[in-house]
């Protein structure tokens, strides 16, 4: 069983710009956050599954921390069921200790530490990790509710 494209839709609206679902619940709805706050791009070097957090498999290179990005439309576009940032997504620059390549992202709450993790996408194509390279998001990347 799958959502509507509608309910999909507003899904993304409430977790990415924080706007009110109207009609479930009571007569406000589903409500977006008094502070909407930032979600937080996580970079990894396997898949985090099903299961994980935002620290599962976590790339640890020298010079990375996650990204955090408005929860509004100065941060996210949504439309037709996907999500994409405004902006290209910039990682800080590898300075040491490279480790594998990233593979996948995340999207969650936390800006550190074992954090929710809400979506979970790969890179395409991966990013091969050397000192001076600085990974991006690109603002073309989407999420996609199915």
């Amino acid at each position: 069983m799958s959502k509507s494209n509608t309910f999909e839709n507003e899904l993304m609206l409430l977790v990415f710009n924080n706007i009110d679902m109207t009609g479930v619940g009571d007569s406000g709805g589903l409500r977006g956050s008094v502070t909407a706050g930032s979600l937080f791009v996580s970079l990894h070097t396997a898949d985090p599954g099903e299961t994980g957090n935002q620290s599962t498999s976590e790339t640890t290179y020298t010079g990375y921390a996650r990204v955090g990005v408005a929860r509004s439309s100065s941060g996210w576009t949504v439309t037709g069921n996907s999500v994409s940032p405004v902006a290209n997504i910039d990682f800080g620059e590898c300075t040491a200790s490279p480790g594998g390549a990233i593979t996948h992202f995340g999207v969650g709450t936390a800006s550190t530490g074992t954090g929710k993790l809400l979506y979970k996408g790969t890179v395409t194509p991966n990013i091969t990790m050397a000192v001076g390279v600085i990974p991006r998001i690109k603002n073309t990347s989407t999420i996609t509710e199915e």
